[in-house]
């Protein structure tokens, strides 16, 4: 018998009342599109092995089941993650976010605890049965996870400093990051090469314009209780930051470019993608719509999926493709 699920102002009932399937398809639309997070998890991870063997001089890819196995170990880490962050997130949630999926009974927290294990469980025995050595680098990003998910203990002081809230819950991105290139270094024996100590920077700083870029919000959509660096430094403050983020980002992206060998084809493709990323952003300075912060939010995740295809995905597929 399913447990009743809670309701408030924002429940449709006959979502509430669905079968799971349908109210887990709701929910992950909202909360972690499959689509669009395994798209950039995608180039996340092809990006990360790719640069791997580019810098270790190694020709070819990892073979095919390697790859979509990893694929499916990092999209689902970024599952967990969500559903940590539900339960962390629970009570300011409850209060202010009530339009969210869990506040409004559409999923409980009993049934993405089930979920969660249920996947924990598939990432060990897929890890176990195919690349067992890979269980290192696994628990050491699933170790991290759980110090998250108690935010390290302290959980109230964390609240009080934004800077180091957002500092140490972006290291879980490098985290799989090494675990994705892993596939590569790790199951071949073999030292990480100096170079991914800069895609790794590139991560953490992607991680950082991703969490800035989807909280600028229009004046109209600032809400009580809901965190946003609009509100909390004011927008052109909020700009700024984020445009300074974004151009640490491309230094570093620059530096691994250089450690790899590109040449000043990766420098220009790399400068045009910051510029045409940085467009909505002065565009919001001057339109403060809900629709220019959604193109901060887009320009982002574009961003994002840019640095990795420049620094890795697209060079190893005109490698694959010349030999």
């Amino acid at each position: 018998m399913k447990p009743k699920q809670q309701q408030n102002q924002y429940s449709i009932p006959t979502e509430n009342s669905a079968s799971f399937a349908k109210r887990f398809y709701i929910y992950q639309k909202e909360r972690f599109p499959f689509l669009g997070h395994g798209l950039l998890v995608f180039a996340f991870s092809f990006s990360a092995i790719s640069y791997s063997r580019i810098c270790r001089g190694v020709e070819g890819f990892v073979n095919t089941q390697t790859f979509l196995l990893g694929i499916f170990t990092t999209i689902t880490l970024f599952l967990l993650l969500r559903i940590f962050d539900e339960f962390k997130d629970a009570a300011d949630d409850a209060a202010y976010r009530k339009e969210l999926p869990v506040p409004r009974g559409l999923v409980s927290l009993r049934e993405l605890k089930i979920v969660g294990i249920v996947v924990a469980i598939l990432q060990i025995v897929v890890n176990v049965i195919f690349f067992p050595k890979m269980l290192i680098l696994y628990f050491v990003v699933i170790a991290y996870l759980l110090l998250m998910g108690k935010e390290f203990f302290i959980s109230d002081w964390l609240k009080r400093n934004q800077f180091f809230y957002v500092a140490s819950h972006m290291f879980i991105i490098p985290l799989v990051d090494i675990y994705a290139s892993g596939l590569d270094w790790f199951l071949n024996n073999t030292s990480a090469p100096m170079g991914l100590l800069f895609f790794f920077m590139v991560s953490y700083m992607n991680g950082v314009v991703l969490e800035i870029g989807r909280k600028i919000k229009a004046p109209e959509a600032e809400a009580v209780g809901v965190l946003s660096y609009s509100y909390m430094l004011g927008t052109a403050r909020a700009i700024y930051l984020w445009l300074a983020v974004l151009f640490v980002t491309l230094i570093l992206s620059i530096a691994a470019a250089h450690y790899a060998g590109y040449g000043l084809t990766a420098f220009y493709f790399l400068a045009t993608a910051f510029l045409f990323c940085a467009i909505p952003a002065f565009i919001f300075l001057q339109n403060k719509s809900k629709k220019a912060s959604k193109a901060i939010e887009i320009s982002s995740a574009i961003w994002t999926i840019a640095m990795y295809l420049i620094l890795g995905g697209i060079p190893m597929i005109q490698k694959l493709l010349i030999n």
